[in-house]
């Protein structure tokens, strides 16, 4: 593909591959391993490498789901491969059957979050993130409100603080962990920014610094009880309050082409762009069909619509990324944002 496109503004533009599909690409197999296609490529490393030979652009950086039970060096060989692709490595660390809120959770979680974590360190990756505040479509579980969410709050500031320090991250080459909120339905208490700003405030307050940094997906904010004026008042106040971390370019109640996002993409990075402390932006979507999301299409039969409009997914987060970085562009044109 021609690179017909310069992305002017100083903002790290990347992509999570999840379009690839959770389970066949991201998910380890039962022996621990990596998908691989038949020439023994990663496939999330072939799926990488085809959005970027697609780009309208040159694309810096990717964000890779990781996954509990993935054998020893199976991330080290990830993150060598798509750095063989020129890219930026950032990880996603993905929870497995703990509740972070729980304190009958608390080591297992803690242990979960040590091993990439480690890894991180041991591959110089600079940016963390994690869903970390809740365990995903959780049965059973009801929202935490008053005394409950105080509690909920105080035992994450717990888990993360022991992570923190028991994974060596004080003077590592880990720079920042950005945590996640998801959409109602997914999780039960911490379904908005607000309430993730409650958490990522505090703990930085106890730790001293602002290590900690509020992930903003355009997605779970559209599909969350706020509107737009509320969560971009938000991220005026977390930015200017050091607590901006990556934001994902991603459509609510679809997860796929960002021309069924009605909006909120938008919205959310001109808020991040407008408070002077946007750094990263990620295209994110999901296949409609992938497996490992049945269960949110049963929550929301309206995630399984195939907005591809005749393309392939590989297509579909090329168009976004030049989408974007049209945005970014004229964020600079507009005096928005510097020029890089």
């Amino acid at each position: 593909m021609q690179r017909d496109i310069q992305l002017k503004a100083p903002v790290e533009l990347g992509f999570v591959p999840t379009h690839a599909k959770f389970v066949g690409a991201l998910v380890p197999e039962a022996d621990g391993r990596l998908p691989r296609n038949e020439q023994g490529e990663l496939l999330v490393v072939a799926a990488t490498r085809e959005v970027l030979d697609r780009s309208r652009l040159s694309i810096p950086a990717v964000q890779i789901p990781v996954f509990p039970g993935t054998a020893d060096g199976e991330w080290d060989m990830m993150i060598s491969d798509l750095r063989g692709l020129g890219l930026v490595v950032h990880m996603v660390i993905m929870l497995g059957g703990v509740d972070p809120m729980d304190p009958a959770d608390e080591d297992a979680t803690v242990a979960q979050l040590l091993v990439p974590l480690s890894a991180a360190k041991k591959n110089g990756i600079r940016h963390v993130s994690a869903t970390s505040v809740e365990q995903w479509m959780q049965q059973g579980a009801s929202r935490k409100d008053g005394a409950q969410f105080d509690a909920a709050v105080e035992q994450l500031i717990k888990v993360h603080l022991r992570a923190y320090h028991e994974a060596g991250l004080e003077g590592s080459c880990v720079e920042a962990w950005h945590v996640e909120f998801l959409r109602p339905g997914e999780f039960q208490t911490f379904t908005d920014l607000g309430r993730l700003w409650v958490f990522i405030k505090e703990a930085n307050a106890r730790l001293g610094k602002n290590f900690f940094k509020c992930l903003v997906d355009a997605a779970h904010c559209g599909d969350s009880s706020l509107d737009i004026p509320a969560n971009r008042a938000l991220v005026a106040e977390i930015a200017a309050g050091g607590g901006l971390g990556i934001m994902h370019a991603s459509a609510k109640t679809t997860r796929g082409c960002l021309s069924t996002d009605d909006g909120w993409v938008a919205a959310l990075i001109s808020a991040g762009a407008e408070s002077g402390e946007l750094r990263q932006v990620f295209v994110e979507m999901f296949h409609h069909e992938d497996p490992a999301l049945e269960a949110l299409r049963s929550l929301d039969p309206k995630h399984g619509v195939d907005t591809c409009d005749g393309r392939d997914y590989t297509q579909v987060v090329a168009d976004g990324l030049a989408g974007v970085a049209r945005m970014l562009n004229n964020f600079v044109s507009r005096g928005i944002l510097p020029a890089a």
